[in-house]
């Protein structure tokens, strides 16, 4: 690792080493949490660019924060109702990216899309609502 930068063969490495069975409890080195944490930030700035676009309003990021956890830890830690979405990479990568939204939050991106104001839709969310 060269000027604190990563190189693609050091990501590989970090994402695809698999955990001793006994390893399911261990923390992250410094060094994997920054190149999963750049790596969400790559994967949040594409997806704010895009929402941008659609949009046609700044849309700002914040630096993702890298943790281990559980999908049970998960639930309990989000409040229902609320949109999860995976994305499993395909190639280079073994692994996938989950998002989790708060359903208010998915409501104002979604009227916003629609061309509203972002004051939110009334109702359940639909298929149109996810596809957005």
């Amino acid at each position: 690792m060269g000027n604190d930068i990563l190189s693609q063969a050091e990501i590989d490495l970090l994402l695809t080493r698999k955990a001793a069975p006994t390893d399911s409890a261990r923390e992250l080195t410094e060094a994997e949490s920054d190149a999963i944490g750049e790596i969400g930030n790559i994967s949040l700035g594409a997806g704010a660019t895009t929402l941008s676009a659609l949009l046609g309003q700044v849309v700002q990021i914040t630096t993702p924060q890298v943790s281990l956890t559980t999908r049970r830890a998960l639930a309990e830690e989000y409040p229902i109702p609320c949109v999860a979405v995976e994305v499993t990479y395909t190639n280079g990568l073994a692994g996938s990216n989950l998002l989790v939204i708060k359903e208010t939050d998915v409501r104002t991106m979604v009227d916003l899309m629609m061309g509203g104001n972002g004051g939110g839709l009334d109702g359940e969310l639909d298929d149109l609502h996810f596809s957005a």
